[in-house]
Parts: structure tokens; sequence; C-alpha cells
């Protein structure tokens, strides 16, 4: 009896294991790992409800997945990977996605570019398109088209209820918004689409319009209700163009995200009925870093902290714009029924209101709140700038700490302000006039956004980071220690050497070039050009004498240049303590010489001397097509002589009236011109010509017989100061444009230099004339 019951206990589980076995083999038999683009398009047109597609590990090169079926709410069919972060498709690579309930689970998209107009796209062709869908856990990293100024997107969101969340985009930098949600067919609009959790990594300077990150709608579709709701994401340093977010659309809301140094705003730019609830900005004193620009009818910005942010005019931490008389949608339409209540700034530098009032934009806000707000700044007092009349705005108990001025008498009270911080780390304002304020805990961070498995650590290398790498005097040596170098190292000369190049050296990764000891080496050149920076390569050049005696008898010489092709990477250039001599073996012989399609984020040249030279110093007017485009964000020259130079000491050129960028930034201080410009072939006529620069500080420099100072003014309310500067023997300073601009003591004195030099006598009428204090021309005291 006992036998026979262990018998059939031994039966009975014999038949369970071998039901779970069959109950596994149905589980796995829906989860289908495949190897090739082919297995790929087999399992997707064999896949059901409920299935799994994996991709095998390792690198997927030049596939183009469609990713199409019917999923249900409660199976979804899911594309994912065998191990993430193991899994990458390079090359030229995409994805499209098509139908419902469909689920994209850890792709890597990397080393390449997409060879359509998308990288992923969640739809096939206008009439197939994705519905209740996810894109979740996927990178996109630097998967850029080499030309800069051909155009793509990263992300393009069509159909309805589709979610992107924890994403991880970053380093984008071509032409072209990083994500967009598109309205363009009925079956798109009114999508309830979710964007949240999502890491947009750096995206730098464009220096052009067309570098948002995230777009909802077109100036097309202005009036259509989109209804997306964009929550939790976090935004560090995307810094592409001025409007960071580009809503243009209604319905739309926006909570909880951060702003990290983010050089732009959140832009209301087309579309009604705007919630932006809850979100921080975090500016960290950057230049630029703006908050909210308000725009058009029913919006509504509260509950937002803002702290730390520098912008101006339409960068402000909040911007409310005027608008144009009965505005069609893709202008701008005046500012109506909007709301702006209990936000919080702290330490922001401006308030703009009216913005951009112009003979356009006439219409000031109507029946329009701004309440119970708190304005905070530890250092400034006046944070308010009005452009036009305010009284369609209603103020209402805004709260001021008691060094800021009162926009008007009645709506503000000031009080004394105390920050303390949080539990989270916010600054937060506390005073008996003041409710309690919080920060939501589903507040972005860096932390709890993207995917915890793919670093979000700055990959770029920054200059003199790297090893000292000493080299010898001679022929090509600087061009052979170059082959083996690595990003951020020193490339040390030996004092007093002499170094000849034969083959230009080209500058692939930051580099810095440096003479060690006092005497500076002198570099030697046979070929057109020294140095060519190339895709990826920044220069600093430090304590080096440049001589162009030896260079080739060929027009068009330049000791520096960028490479002739498009360059995807922003790159700089610093000149320190440099000299540059008898560069007049034939004419247009320029020190730097920049292409098309280049774009600097910094050129600094500071403490150096030049003379002898037939072409410019720098010539960066190579964006002419008048869009808005230019060729540096920040171009500085401090502290140098620059004597008998046939050409233009700079030539800065921004054509066109596109308000989405707002640079170049120009500083000229501290320097002497002596003898500059007159040369035949200077087509500029000018010392220095600039055209739509937009932040122009030019102070304590001299002027000594040479050509104008030639200035353009274009495009809203640029910054011009022109201080202490002195023309003698002089061509006159010509400035034309419809912009205003600031000049104060502009003299023609004799500087009296002390003989043989630039330093100015003990009896010239310039010693002490600086905004500093310092004497004007150079910093002797320094």
């Amino acid at each position: 009896m006992k036998t026979k019951l262990n018998f059939s206990i031994l039966m009975f589980a014999l038949f369970v294991l071998m039901s779970c076995d069959k109950k596994v083999g149905k589980a796995n038999s829906n989860a289908l790992l495949v190897k090739d683009v082919t297995e790929f398009n087999t399992a997707v047109k064999n896949a059901n409800p409920g299935d799994t597609i994996t991709l095998v590990n390792g690198v997927w090169k030049d596939v183009e997945l469609v990713f199409e079926g019917k999923g249900t709410k409660e199976k979804p069919i899911t594309l994912t990977v065998e191990t993430k972060g193991e899994v990458t498709l390079e090359g030229n690579s995409n994805l499209q996605l098509a139908g419902e309930y469909l689920i994209v689970d850890g792709l890597v998209f990397k080393n390449g570019y997409t060879p359509t107009n998308a990288v992923i796209s969640l739809r096939k062709s206008r009439e197939e398109i994705a519905n209740n869908s996810r894109l979740t856990n996927c990178v996109i990293d630097n998967y850029n088209n080499p030309e800069r100024q051909v155009q793509d997107y990263w992300i393009t969101i069509y159909g309805k209820n589709n979610r992107i969340d924890h994403n991880h985009i970053v380093g984008k930098k071509n032409l072209g918004v990083t994500m967009i949600v598109g309205l363009d067919t009925e079956e798109s609009r009114a999508n309830h689409h979710r964007i949240d959790h999502n890491y947009f990594g750096p995206r730098p300077t464009y220096g052009n319009n067309g570098g948002e990150t995230l777009r909802i709608g077109t100036s097309h579709h202005a009036l259509e209700n989109s209804n997306t709701l964009v929550e939790s994401n976090y935004f560090d340093r995307t810094n592409g163009e001025h409007e960071i977010i580009s809503n243009k659309a209604c319905q739309n809301t926006f909570k909880y995200n951060t702003f990290f140094e983010c050089t732009g705003t959140l832009t209301m730019r087309h579309g009604n009925e705007t919630l932006v609830d809850g979100n921080v900005f975090i500016g960290n004193g950057k230049p630029s870093t703006g908050g909210v620009r308000l725009i058009n009818e029913s919006q509504t910005v509260i509950n937002n902290y803002h702290i730390g942010l520098t912008g101006y005019r339409f960068r402000g931490a909040f911007v409310m714009m005027n608008g144009v008389p009965n505005s069609p949608p893709n202008r701008y339409v005046p500012v109506i029924n909007s709301k702006v209540n209990n936000n919080t700034f702290i330490n922001c530098d401006h308030i703009q209101l009216c913005a951009g009032s112009d003979a356009e934009r006439s219409t000031a806000p109507k029946t329009s709140e701004i309440s119970n707000n708190i304005f905070y700044h530890e250092s400034k007092s006046d944070l308010f700038t009005v452009y036009d009349v305010i009284s369609g705005i209603t103020f209402k108990n805004n709260i001021l700490g008691n060094n800021l001025k009162r926009l008007l008498k009645d709506g503000f009270t000031n009080t004394e302000i105390t920050l303390v911080k949080n539990d989270q780390g916010f600054l937060i304002p506390t005073s008996n006039a003041i409710k309690p304020i919080s920060i939501s805990p589903k507040i972005a961070t860096k932390e709890n956004t993207g995917v915890s498995w793919y670093s979000k650590d700055d990959e770029d290398v920054a200059l003199n980071s790297g090893s000292i790498i000493k080299v010898k005097p001679g022929i090509n040596t600087l061009y052979d220690i170059v082959k083996t170098s690595k990003p951020g190292d020193i490339i040390a000369l030996e004092e007093g050497g002499e170094y000849l190049i034969t083959k230009a050296v080209a500058v692939n990764h930051p580099l810095t070039f440096k003479t060690i000891g006092e005497k500076k080496a002198t570099v030697l050149f046979e070929r057109m050009m020294a140095f060519q920076i190339q895709n990826g390569g920044s220069l600093e050049l430090e304590n080096v004498s440049f001589d162009g005696s030896k260079s080739p008898d060929y027009a068009g010489n330049s000791v520096i240049c960028t490479s002739k092709n498009s360059m995807i990477e922003n790159y700089k250039l610093f000149i320190n303590n440099c000299e540059f001599k008898d560069m007049v073996v034939n004419h247009s012989f320029d020190v730097l010489r920049v292409s098309k399609g280049t774009f600097a984020d910094t050129i600094s040249i500071q403490n150096s001397i030049f003379k002898n030279i037939s072409g410019h110093i720098a010539a960066l007017d190579k964006e002419t097509d008048d869009i808005g485009a230019y060729n540096v964000e920040y171009f500085i020259m401090k502290n140098n002589i620059i004597t008998d130079l046939q050409g233009t000491a700079l030539r800065l050129y921004r054509g066109g009236k596109d308000e989405s960028t707002f640079g170049p930034f120009l500083e000229v201080n501290h320097n002497v011109f002596n003898n500059v410009g007159f040369g035949k072939k200077n087509k500029y006529e000018a010392a220095m010509s600039l055209y739509g620069v937009q932040v122009n500080t030019i102070e304590n420099n001299i002027f000594n017989n040479t050509k104008a100072l030639n200035m353009h003014l274009v495009v809203g309310e640029p910054i011009v100061n022109l201080f202490n500067n002195n023309f003698y023997n002089s061509e006159e300073l010509i400035v034309t444009g419809d912009q205003a601009y600031v000049e104060k003591n502009t003299w023609n004195y004799n500087p009296k230099f002390v003989e043989n030099t630039f330093k100015l006598s003990k009896t010239s009428p310039l010693t002490g004339k600086a905004t500093d204090g310092f004497n004007l021309g150079i910093l002797e005291n320094e």
C-alpha cells in the first residue's frame, strides 16, 4: 500500500512538472531573440499581442527597423534588447513605429546618424502611425549628421496617447529640433501624449534658429489642441537656441520640469491655454539663463521657482511680450486673460514686461494678472523693465525684498526676507509676510530621470587637462608630436627654440601649445596655414611667436584656419601673450580664417602683439544667408597691440532679423590700434567692422592713425556700450542702423606714447582715463 502511494505521488509530481514545462515553453515561445534584420522583420510580421522581440547583444549597423503591430492594453508587443547597454544601433540606423500598444525599451543610438529625417519616429507614414505606445529607457547619444546645417530630428511623436519616458537624449549638434510633437494630421491632434522623466543632456549653442530641444506643434497648427503633458523632465544645459521648449499649440501642460543652466526660455510661442506649473529654473549666474516667456491668450504660469537667472530681454527670468494687433497665429498674438501667480524669483536679474514693443508689436497685455509672486535679490534693486503701458495688467499681493524698488505703488509690498535651504537643497524665501513655499517631490532631478545604466558624466575634455609633452625644436616636430597627443595635452616648446612647419598641424582634439620660459619660441611655416582646427578640436596658444617670413607667396594664407568643411563640434580658440609678425609675403594674410558651417563657443585674444600683417586678424563673416546665423558666440580682444595691419582687426557679422539667437557677444577692451585698415584689399574699409552684433562692449581703447570703427545695429535692442575710447588722427566712429547705443567719453587726444613703444608717457592726457581707473590702451599695471 505504501509503495502504491509513493508511486502515485511520483506520477503526480511528474505530471505537475510536465505541465509547468509546457507553460514555461508557451511563455518562452513569445520571447523571440533575433540576431539580424531579416529575423527581426520575420518576428515583427508574425508578432501577436503579448510577444517580446529581443535584439541580440552587439552592434547593429546601418539598420532601419520598422516595428509595427497591434498589441492590446493588457498584452502589448514589446521590442527590447538582450542586455541594456550592450545593444547599440550605429551607422545609418533608425526606428519607425506604427500600430497599437507597442513598447520600445532599451535601444541605444550612437556613432552615426539617421538616414532619414528622424532617428525614432512614431509613424511609418502619415497614414500609418503609433497609438497607445511607449518609448522608454532608450538612449540617443551624439547621433549627429556630420553636416552641421543638414536638418533632422531625433524623436518625432505622432498619433495619440503615447508615452515617452525615462530616455537619455544628449548631444544634438546639427540643425533640427531634438524632439517634436507633430500635429500635421487630425489623427495626431488632441493627442494626450505624456513626455516624462527624460534626461535631456547638454546641447551646445547652434548659432542659428532651429536648435530647440522640444517643440510641440508648429505655427501652421497653432490653434489646434495638442493636450500634451510634459512632466518631470531634466533639461541640462540645453543651449541650442533661445527657445529651449517651443510651445506652438493649445492646451499643453508643463509641470515639475527642471531647467539647469539653460541659456534660453520655456517659450509659449503660439497657441493658447498653456499651463506652466511647478517647474524649477536654475541659472547659477551663468550668462543668458532664462525662465518663462509668455505670449498669446489664456496662459497660466503658477508655482514656478527661479534662481540665479541672468538673461535679459527675451531671455529674462520672466518675460511677458507685447503683441501684434489682429495678429495671425504665426506672429505675436497679444497677451490676454493670462495669470502669473505664486512664482518665486531669487537673485534673478531681469523681469521684462511688454518686451518686444515696437512698431509692429504695439499691443500691450490686456486683462491679465501678476499676483502673489515673490521677488528677492541680494544685490540688485531694480528688476523690472517695462517697454509699454502696463495698465492692462493687474498687480496684487506681490512680495519684494526690502532693497527692491516697487514697480507700482499698489500691488507690491516690501518685507525683510531670509533664505533658508530646504531638504531638497533649494533656497526658500521666508518671512512673516510669506506663506510657506514648497517644491514638489515630483520635481525632476538628474538622478530620477533618464536611464540608470548609462552615464550622465560630461565627456568633453578641457584644454590644459592632459599631460605636458616637451617637444624639441626642428622641422615638423610639432606635426609629429600632435599625431601621438591625446585630448587636453599641453605641447611644451623650448624657450627661444625655432620650429618649422612644412606640413599643416591638424588639431582634432583640444590642445595647448606654449613656451616654457620667458623667451618665446618661434614658429615658422611653409604651408598656407600653420594650424587647422578640425572637427572636435580646440586650440590654445600661449607665449609663442609666429613669423610669416617663410610662408608661401599665396594670397589667402593664415596662421590658423578651421576645416573647410562643416564642423559639427563647436570649438574654442585662446591666444595669450603671443606675437604675430611679418605676414606680408602676399596680400590677405590673415591670423584666423574660418569657414561657413563652423562655430566657436569662444575666441579670446589677449596680451598679444600683431604687427606688419597684410590681412585681417579675424574675419568672422562666413554666415551670409541673413537668417540670424554667425560664426562665434563670445569674442574677446583685450590688452593687445595691433600695428601696421592692412586689413581689419575684426570683422564680425550676424545678418538678418531672426530673434531666435542672442549672440554674438563682443568685448574689446584696453587695446591699441595703430595704422590699421588702410590696405587696398580691405573690402570693409574699416579698422573694425561689426554688423548685427548683439552685445558690444568697446571701452578703454586707443585708435591711432586708423580707419573707422564701423558698426551696423540691427535686431531688437542690442546692448552697445562705447565707453572711454580715444580716436586720434583716425576716422570717426560710424554707427548705422535703427537701434540705440550708448557712447560716453569719446576723445581725440594725442596719446603721447613713449618713443618706439605704445606705452603712455607721463604727460599723456589718457593716463588714468579708463573705466577701471587705469590708463587707456595697454594695461601696464596688470
